[in-house]
């Protein structure tokens, strides 16, 4: 088993803990965060062993689960790494693209793993479909989120937006090339409202909305492609295929056909891709530790991470 450590202890680092306490991949040898209080609550409700600094804590184990405050990724990412620990990064990967590619460097020279927390790649309703988008040349996605302060210390796009970015350079395999977006600031000194819309070089056109002043919760993404329709509800973990194939020389009598102006027909197929109930943050703690076993890529590498942030750069400098 892989000796683990968290760093960080708020919301995320809770769920962190509770999962790692239960792996049968890894070991939980304790956490640290810098709030005494917390602190001695988690320590006195979950029995969970706490270290007196993140270096102690990074110096006992293997691997080292970064969930605190993203200003402070790189600093305890950059110490792991030196140490030739390996890494889990809660998104986005770093403060600054600088940082993020400096870590990519350094994992290399170092010969360890890093992963990204970008949880969505695991979603099981993504999962079920991925397979099905190959070629898209339009998205759409939509994530809203109710106000909650916790996220404000960044812009929506670093805080919202970046899963659907991470999502959308997963499928489109092509360089980008243009931005453009806009952002509104209303609660926060950082933007809560943003659209931006991204052409890659291959025709394909991404159109992206986070918010995170909604009255009501949505995580939805449509990937368009030849022939194919694709719907991703991420929130509710459902999803929608609808492919279109010419039309047989049988026909069947209850089947949907489509004719256009030219008078050529199509055929509408639906298929329902079988869903998995799984955990998504369990999935990207023990892909990662099966990567770290069997020396493989892990399925958000360090370069992964560092792209998106990247791209979530290019849309906030749009604003200025």
């Amino acid at each position: 088993m892989l000796k683990i450590g968290v760093l960080g202890a708020g919301h995320l680092g809770k769920i962190h803990l509770k999962i790692l306490v239960q792996s049968k991949s890894y070991e939980l040898v304790g956490f640290y965060d810098s709030d005494l209080l917390a602190v001695e609550k988690l320590k006195k409700d979950f029995l969970y062993p706490a270290f007196e600094s993140a270096e102690a804590l990074i110096q006992a184990v293997d691997v080292v689960d970064i969930v605190t405050p993203t200003p402070s990724h790189f600093e305890l990412a950059q110490k792991a790494i030196a140490l030739g620990k390996h890494v889990f990064i809660e998104k986005p990967i770093t403060h600054t693209d600088e940082e993020a590619s400096l870590l990519v460097t350094e994992a290399k020279a170092q010969g360890v793993l890093g992963q990204v927390g970008q949880v969505e790649r695991f979603n099981p309703a993504f999962k079920s479909v991925k397979e099905h988008i190959t070629e898209p040349m339009f998205i759409e996605t939509h994530r809203l989120a109710e106000f909650n302060p916790r996220g404000t210390d960044v812009s929506v796009v670093l805080d919202l937006m970046i899963h659907d970015i991470d999502i959308i350079l997963s499928v489109v395999k092509s360089p980008i090339k243009s931005i453009n977006a806009s952002g509104v600031a209303v609660i926060s000194d950082t933007p809560d409202i943003s659209n931006a819309r991204i052409v890659f070089e291959n025709g394909c056109v991404a159109n992206l909305t986070a918010s995170r002043i909604s009255l009501k919760k949505m995580r939805k993404s449509r990937f368009f492609q030849k022939n194919a329709y694709i719907a991703v509800d991420f929130l509710a973990k459902k999803v929608e295929v609808v492919k279109i194939k010419n039309v047989p020389e049988d026909i069947d009598e209850f089947a949907l056909i489509l004719q256009n102006a030219e008078g050529q027909k199509k055929q509408i197929y639906f298929e329902n891709p079988n869903i998995e109930d799984t955990n998504a943050i369990q999935e990207e703690l023990e892909t990662f530790a099966a990567a770290i076993a069997q020396q493989t890529t892990p399925i958000v590498p360090l370069e992964h991470g560092a792209a998106a942030l990247k791209v979530a750069h290019q849309i906030i400098r749009c604003f200025q």
